[in-house]
């Protein structure tokens, strides 16, 4: 059985002096967690959080990834870059991306590449908004996401994390359903074993509001593999709770 993976996003949040209390509290709590436990912080923090996590069962994460290798990208920051910071994950096509920096499926499917040639996992992020959800085009929109990524990246696709995280749910305090983000987890799982023989590696995350009091109902749905954790990612104690349910 695949052990699950809890992902913290920090977005655009945390100091030195925060960073490195948060970090120890968590490091203070983990222990020997059950599942495996990554930090996605902001690139300027990348060197002091790899310091801190050093030897220890957290991994490290980016929050996004240049499409391009190297040149003339005043602002990017490369797959190879970050490579230089023992980054292990990074997070590609988060709707605040897609939302505020218009970044297209087929932009997100060549971050995804870029990150996997770098030896660096890509956890996808697909999602729809309150309007396509409404409008009943959930399960079209995240295939569309999906299957961007799957025809740029073929046959390594089972080298990647998907995360579905509903727009609608991203920092509002509403949450999918168990059973709402179970029907749309089975959606993307058939998507990619349609695509990939070794489908079932592949862990799919839930990512809308995820926290300490529902994690545990969200997480034990057959096709939840983890969780791609925001607010709660900043407090010590729900990080923990979540770890341990996913545990």
């Amino acid at each position: 059985m695949k052990k699950k993976l809890i992902a913290g996003n920090w977005k655009m949040n945390g100091s030195l002096t925060a960073n490195a209390q948060l970090l120890q509290s968590l490091l203070a709590g983990v222990g020997q967690p059950g599942c495996q436990v990554a930090v996605c912080v902001p690139g300027v923090y990348l060197a002091q959080c790899q310091a801190l996590l050093a030897g220890s069962p957290i991994e490290l994460g980016a929050q996004d990834v240049s499409a391009q290798e190297a040149g003339a990208y005043t602002g990017e920051v490369s797959a190879t870059m970050l490579r230089d910071f023992a980054v292990r994950y990074a997070i590609v096509g988060h709707s605040e991306r897609r939302q505020y920096h218009g970044e297209s499926d087929e932009l997100v499917a060549l971050k995804a590449q870029r990150a996997l040639s770098c030896g660096i996992t890509p956890i996808v992020c697909v999602g729809e908004t309150l309007a396509e959800r409404e409008a009943g085009q959930t399960e079209a929109v995240v295939k569309r996401q999906l299957a961007a990524v799957i025809h740029t990246n073929g046959h390594c696709i089972s080298e990647v994390v998907v995360a579905y995280e509903p727009v609608w749910a991203i920092g509002t305090g509403k949450t999918a359903t168990p059973e709402q983000a179970q029907q749309v987890h089975a959606v993307l799982r058939a998507q990619l074993k349609a695509a990939s023989p070794q489908a079932d590696r592949i862990k799919l995350l839930y990512g809308g509001s995820m926290n300490a009091a529902n994690a545990e109902s969200l997480l034990a749905q057959p096709d939840i593999d983890g969780g791609l954790i925001g607010g709660a990612a900043l407090k010590p104690q729900d990080f923990l709770t979540i770890i341990a349910a996913a545990a």
